[in-house]
C-alpha cells in the first residue's frame, strides 16, 4: 500500500468536513492540496472530523517522526469569528471604521493652522506643509511592517499598540518648541496611524463570510474619504477659536478615544492566532505536546516567512494588472484630495 502511495504522485488531501454537500458534489472533486514530484509520505496528512491527523509528520522541534492531534475550528464553533452574533460583529466593525476615521480625520485637521505654525515657528508655509507630508508618506511606509507583523501576532496587539505610539507622539506635537520636532513627531505618528488603515480590511474579512462582507466594507471603505474632508471643516473653525496648537490635542482625545475602545472591548479576530491560544491551552491542560495547529507544522524559517510577507504585496502589484490600475487610480484620488486641502 505504502509502495502504491509513493508512487501515485496525484493523491490529493481528503477534505475536513464533507457532511451537507450536495449530492451532486463528489468530495474528491473538491480544490485540494496536490503533492509534487518529490513528494514524501510525510507530507501527506489525512485529517478526521475530529481534527485529528492520521498520518505521522516529521516534528520542525525534534526532526523524528510523530503523530499529532491538529487543533481546528468545528462546525459552529463559538469561538470562530465568523460565527459570532451579528450584533458583536457590528460592533467590531464600526469601532474599526470609526478608527480608520479618526485616523483620516488626524491626516487633514491641521491644514487649517499651518498658517499659524509657519508664524510661530518663522518658516515658509510650503515648508509648514511637511507636516502633512510626512504624516502621509508614513501611510505608505507602515503597511509594509504592520501588515506581515499582524499575521505573526495578530491583530490586537498590532492595533493596540499602535494606536498608543501614535497617541504618545501627538503629545509632542502639542507642546512643540521648535519645528524640527513637530515634523519628526508627526512622521512617527503617520507611520503608526497607517496600522488601523491597513488591518481593518483583513479585520472584517475575518469576521465576516463573503456573501456578508458587502456592507461592512462599504462602512469600512467611506471612512478614509470622510474623515480628510471633515478635517479641514472643524480645524478651520477650532484653530481661529484656539490656535493651532489645540488641532493637536483634538487629534489627542479622539486618538485616545478610539484606543481605548480597540484596546478593551475588541477581541481577537485572526484565526491562526485564535487556533495558537486554543492549541496552547490544551497543551497546557492536558500536558501534552500533540496538539498542535496547521502554522506550527510549517517547516519555513522566520527570515522566509517574512520575505513572502514583505515581497508578496509588491508581486500582486506590479504582477496584477487590476491591482495595479486601482492603485494608480486611488493614488490620484488621494493626491487629488490633499491638494484640495493645501491649496
Amino acid at each position: 500500500m505504502q509502495d502504491d502511495l509513493m508512487h501515485d504522485h496525484s493523491v490529493r488531501r481528503t477534505p475536513t468536513f464533507s457532511a451537507g454537500l450536495p449530492d451532486t458534489i463528489d468530495p474528491r472533486d473538491l480544490p485540494s492540496r496536490v503533492l509534487r514530484d518529490t513528494a514524501t509520505l510525510e507530507e501527506y496528512t489525512q485529517e478526521t472530523r475530529e481534527g485529528r491527523i492520521i498520518k505521522p509528520v516529521r516534528s520542525n522541534v525534534t526532526g523524528k517522526i510523530e503523530d499529532y492531534d491538529l487543533v481546528t475550528f468545528k462546525i459552529d464553533d463559538p469561538e470562530n469569528p465568523k460565527n459570532w452574533s451579528k450584533v458583536r460583529k457590528w460592533y467590531i466593525t464600526m469601532v474599526v471604521a470609526i478608527t480608520c476615521f479618526v485616523v483620516a480625520f488626524d491626516s487633514s485637521v491641521i491644514t487649517a493652522g499651518i498658517s499659524q505654525v509657519a508664524e510661530e515657528f518663522h518658516v515658509g508655509e510650503i515648508v509648514a506643509l511637511l507636516t502633512i507630508t510626512v504624516f502621509v508618506i508614513g501611510f505608505g511606509v507602515g503597511p509594509m511592517i504592520f501588515a506581515p507583523l499582524s499575521e505573526m501576532v495578530g491583530r490586537r496587539p498590532v492595533y493596540g499598540s499602535t494606536l498608543l505610539v501614535a497617541v504618545l507622539f501627538l503629545i509632542p506635537c502639542a507642546v512643540a518648541k521648535n519645528f524640527a520636532t513637530l515634523v519628526v513627531c508627526r512622521a512617527i505618528a503617520g507611520i503608526a496611524f497607517s496600522a488601523p488603515m491597513t488591518l481593518v480590511g483583513g479585520t472584517l474579512a475575518d469576521m465576516w463570510r463573503n456573501e456578508e462582507r458587502g456592507v461592512p466594507m462599504a462602512a469600512f471603505s467611506a471612512a478614509p474619504f470622510i474623515g480628510p474632508a471633515a478635517g479641514p471643516l472643524i480645524g478651520g473653525f477650532l484653530s481661529d477659536a484656539k490656535g493651532w496648537r489645540w488641532l493637536y490635542w483634538l487629534q489627542l482625545i479622539l486618538s485616545g478615544a478610539v484606543w481605548v475602545l480597540i484596546t478593551f472591548t475588541v477581541p481577537e479576530t485572526y484565526t491562526p492566532t485564535l487556533l495558537a491560544r486554543r492549541a496552547k491551552r490544551m497543551r497546557k491542560e492536558t500536558s501534552n505536546n500533540r496538539y498542535v495547529t496547521e502554522q506550527d507544522l510549517d517547516s519555513r524559517p522566520l527570515g522566509e516567512k517574512l520575505r513572502l510577507f514583505l515581497f508578496r504585496p509588491f508581486q500582486l502589484l506590479f504582477l496584477e494588472p487590476i491591482v495595479l490600475l486601482l492603485s494608480i487610480y486611488m493614488s490620484i484620488l488621494y493626491g487629488l484630495l490633499y491638494m484640495f486641502f493645501i491649496a
